[in-house]
């Protein structure tokens, strides 16, 4: 299938904008490892001019064209954008597919969520506007005091590969809603179709500046944008090694930052379960993607006593999973983004497999595909806690295997991590699953299902997958900052001081 990738430059103040430096990266379709195009390479000189663009976008005419806008203002053209989405969703969806390698029945359901998130903030934009001066209670009648919720100023928003359009919108469209005005760097594996939103919001006529894409390295871009002076705040998704340098350089102005990073999620299956409907699931929370989920739940814990059959039962569920270049009708496994990604997941199965593990299905790539960067869904079994495959984000199809005997046993190796974005339990016990999400310590927990993702409800984790949370009225708040605004309403002079002796 011939897919013509647009040859777009940056989008800064509205209009195409080539790089300081003219520099381009190519872009790889990783199912056939061709090069099909290239993006933009910013660099810091580029980030100085996309700052400043947004800067004054904000404050342009005091503000009334954006940031101290109508929240109804904002809401028209969150939903013009989710329009220009949906029509466009087809072409969106084969661009992501093509750049990132994800099946092209992902690719499409995720434009549906990117439409519905900016449909969703746009509600919310609507309803900041009955919210400001919300009264506070005070305990002195000389007092009034209310409050107003403003936008914190110019957002750097940092996102990842994996989902490159749909996690660009979990950022942009709260910040948006906010009044907030915002430079986005998609990262450089996968921004295709980010910079087609910025062609969406050429076409819908937002005001210049107030979204700017910057397409680039981390390091030459996202690096010199995070430590911005004028960047008021930076919204990051991605690894946890890379977070941690974005914090150590906001600390340097107290600039605030919100982290959305890594995770070794576990999935807890009890001996009560469904065997195949606990399959699917268990294969979904880890395969989905192409298992490069962060809340992938990679960690299977399952009872003891069903476990050489519920064992089996994946291995037959993973035979039927169409392995295939992202195009073709099924599909639903296809290549790792990237070279290194495919390198470093066979690298995680071979130590897995050095360190004692045993390869129970798939680790290779598939015998039918010669080209692109496929790995099998593989399932690793005989692992031990203190095996990199047990401790270690793999961001690849690999399922890692341990049985417990107890509730309380399955719930300890469940929390034996340093990471707590997401935790799935399978059981038909409903009090049980009640007690297990409750002493699961993660930021998100599945019962009886493991992945679904719904932009009203909160999403983001504890411990070392970060802090902050995004979609919901949460991820609004991410982006405004809270003004009390108290007023002495007495007629009666204060009277703490004496007045001075009138003559």
């Amino acid at each position: 299938m011939a897919i013509h990738l647009p040859n777009r430059q940056l989008f800064i103040d509205g209009e195409w904008r080539e790089t300081v430096f003219k520099k381009r990266i190519p872009v790889i379709n990783p199912a056939t490892e061709q090069i099909i195009g290239d993006i933009p390479a910013a660099t810091a000189e580029d980030v100085e001019i996309a700052v400043e663009a947004a800067k004054k976008a904000f404050s342009r005419n005091k503000g009334k064209d954006w940031s101290s806008a109508s929240g109804a203002y904002r809401a028209k053209y969150l939903r013009a954008i989710a329009a220009k989405i949906t029509e466009r969703k087809s072409e969106l969806g084969k661009l992501e597919a093509i750049d990132s390698g994800k099946p092209l029945d992902e690719a499409l359901w995720d434009m549906d969520d990117v439409a519905g998130c900016f449909e969703y903030y746009a509600d919310l934009a609507e309803g900041l506007d009955t919210k400001q001066k919300a009264p506070v209670s005070l305990p002195m009648e000389t007092f009034k005091s209310f409050v107003l919720k403003e936008p914190l100023g110019v957002v750097a928003l940092i996102t990842p590969w994996n989902y490159p359009l749909l996690l660009a919108t979990w950022k942009v469209a709260p910040a948006l809603a906010a009044g907030c005005t915002a430079i986005l760097k998609p990262s450089e594996l996968a921004s295709v179709t980010c910079l087609e939103l910025g062609e969406v919001c050429r076409e819908v006529g937002l005001p210049p500046g107030v979204l700017n894409i910057l397409t680039g390295l981390g390091t030459e871009a996202g690096a010199p944008l995070a430590s911005h002076p004028h960047v008021d705040k930076v919204a990051f998704t991605g690894s946890t090694a890379t977070g941690s340098r974005i914090m150590a350089s906001a600390a340097q102005m107290v600039k605030p930052v919100s982290m959305e990073l890594g995770g070794k999620s576990p999935i807890i299956v009890f001996e009560d379960v469904d065997l195949d409907k606990a399959a699917e699931w268990t294969l979904f929370g880890c395969f989905w993607t192409n298992g490069q989920i962060c809340s992938a739940t990679s960690r299977l814990l399952v009872h003891e006593s069903i476990a050489s059959e519920f064992l089996d039962k994946l291995v037959k569920w993973t035979k039927k999973i169409k392995i295939s270049d992202p195009f073709e009708e099924g599909c639903r496994l296809g290549p790792l983004v990237s070279g290194e990604q495919y390198d470093k997941i066979l690298n995680f199965i071979a130590t897995a497999k050095s360190e004692g593990a045993t390869i129970l299905s798939g680790g290779d790539r598939p015998k039918h595909l010669n080209k692109g960067f496929f790995v099998e869904p593989t399932i690793i079994i005989d692992v031990t806690t203190s095996m990199q495959i047990w401790r270690e984000e793999v961001f690849g199809p690999v399922l890692c295997v341990k049985t417990f005997s107890t509730e309380d046993e399955a719930i300890d190796l469940a929390n034996d991590t340093h990471y707590g974005l997401g935790a799935a339990v399978i059981s038909n016990d409903p009090e049980r699953c009640d007690r297990v999400a409750k002493a699961f310590r993660a930021g998100i927990v599945w019962v009886n299902c493991s992945q679904p993702c719904f932009c009203q409800a909160p999403w983001g984790g504890i411990k070392r997958s970060g802090f902050g949370r995004e979609l919901g009225e949460w991820g609004l708040e991410n982006y405004l900052s809270v003004k009390q605004v108290t007023r002495y309403i007495s007629e009666e002079p204060w009277g703490w001081y004496q007045a001075p002796s009138k003559l």
